[in-house]
């Protein structure tokens, strides 16, 4: 640590709030522990998670930082006892338990990916946490399968943008519901067939799109009234994954057509998962979608980026839902 600084510049949260309590502060350089890289960040992702973070509705985890940020792209700039994979100078993107917001980060070795070829540190921050998430959810999870059709929720949102490209190149139909004619064609153009949920029921879209079908699995981030919904879109055997609840985590349903059609209602989080599921989730990206990156096959959508200083405007984008793909801070 001799040639890091003792302090470092990050973004605090002042008290629960709206976007304006995240604050410039300076808090110790951290030193990593026995298997932890430390990385000298360059980009850090946005995501839906920091904001509801910042309202103080969503607790760092036992032994995770203050500072929020979820995922993060930089070079290592030190190595904890232990670590095997990684030498400092190499160039990594890390999905990370908090403390993303910062000039450094820790992460554990085996949750870094290297970056991929020909992508710039803003694109590689906007990969950890939406990749990690959409793999354990659509195709671990949901068990999406090639000629399946898939309904994603928010198909202009960070996961939405990565789930449907990455069920397209699988060999999936995918359907994508979208709030403007603008997001629509988003989606149309990365290989979605795009409902306009303000102006068309996505559930009269969904079966007249699969032939009264329905959809085998759907992605859901939204709650509320689409749990009742998702389960009249859905295919008999359909898989229905709950990631968030934008519209609230309640809801009144007829578990009846759940009988009838033989649905599975799952769902699940990321962040307080243990260091070894984290791990095998990274390693199945590496071995499966990575090559896809380098190849330049997939790639996220990034809508706008801000200097680190200027966090509290991009929560206030975020919590607008106009953007379309990423929102990632640069130092």
């Amino acid at each position: 640590m001799a040639d890091l600084p003792k302090l470092m510049k990050s973004i605090a949260i002042r008290e629960p709030g709206g976007p304006d309590v995240l604050v410039p502060a300076e808090i110790e350089t951290p030193v990593p522990g026995h298997g932890e890289i430390l990385i000298r960040v360059a980009a850090a992702g946005v995501n839906r998670p920091d904001t509801i973070q910042r309202m103080g509705l969503y607790p760092p985890p036992p032994g995770a930082p203050a500072t929020p940020g979820l995922e993060v792209a930089g070079e290592v700039v030190e190595t904890g006892a232990g670590v095997t994979r990684w030498r400092v100078g190499d160039k990594v993107c890390a999905l990370v338990g908090g403390g993303g917001y910062a000039e450094y980060c820790l992460a554990h070795e085996s949750h870094a990916l290297p970056v991929p070829k020909g992508f710039s540190m803003v694109e590689a921050a906007a990969l950890p946490e939406t990749f990690f998430t959409v793999w354990t959810n659509v195709f671990e999870r949901g068990a999406l399968k090639p000629s399946e059709t898939f309904l994603i929720h928010g198909g202009t949102s960070g996961i939405g943008t990565t789930a449907i490209q990455l069920a397209s190149i699988f060999g999936s139909t995918v359907i994508a519901t979208a709030g403007s004619a603008e997001k629509c064609r988003a989606c149309e153009k990365l290989g979605a067939h795009a409902v306009n949920y303000r102006e068309q029921d996505f559930v009269e879209e969904v079966k007249r799109l699969t032939g009264g079908r329905g959809a085998d699995v759907i992605l859901d981030m939204v709650g509320g009234d689409y749990i009742q919904r998702n389960i009249q879109a859905a295919a008999a055997d359909g898989r229905i994954v709950s990631i968030a609840f934008l519209n609230g985590s309640t809801a009144e349903v007829n578990f009846m057509p759940v009988m009838l059609k033989r649905l599975t209602l799952t769902g699940s989080t990321l962040r307080p998962r243990s260091i070894e599921e984290k791990a095998a989730l990274a390693a199945a990206l590496e071995a499966k979608v990575w090559p896809l990156l380098d190849a330049g096959r997939v790639k996220p959508l990034i809508d706008k980026v801000f200097p680190l200083e200027q966090a509290a405007d991009a929560h206030a984008l975020m919590e607008k839902s106009s953007h379309i793909g990423k929102i990632v801070l640069t130092l």
